[in-house]
């Protein structure tokens, strides 16, 4: 799944530089994520940074967007073509939420 914004965002911005692809960016009158950037920071993070620093709670899993670690993952190895990842099989824990 693709994280989302809900209506509840509160405009403060504290997300916009947690994300490692910039997926974030300011809407009209919320933050908003582009699907097609997010990883759920599979390859970065165990956890969403967004939802780590949002004082409002309202970065969320997108349930009409649900998606694979892997396909997160490889989403990860295409926005960051310089960056090394490893493989899906030897993803450590610290780098995916999907491994807890």
């Amino acid at each position: 799944m693709a994280t989302m914004i809900t209506e509840e965002c509160i405009n403060c911005g504290a997300c916009e530089p947690e994300c490692p692809n910039e997926a974030i960016s300011e809407g009209e009158d919320i933050y908003v994520i582009d699907p097609n950037l997010c990883t759920e920071c599979v390859g970065f993070h165990d956890y969403e940074a967004c939802q780590a620093v949002c004082p409002v709670e309202c970065c969320i899993p997108d349930p009409n967007r649900r998606e694979s670690e892997e396909a997160l993952l490889n989403r990860a190895i295409k926005l960051h073509p310089d960056k090394q990842f490893p493989s899906l099989a030897q993803l450590p824990a610290n780098l995916s939420r999907f491994r807890k």
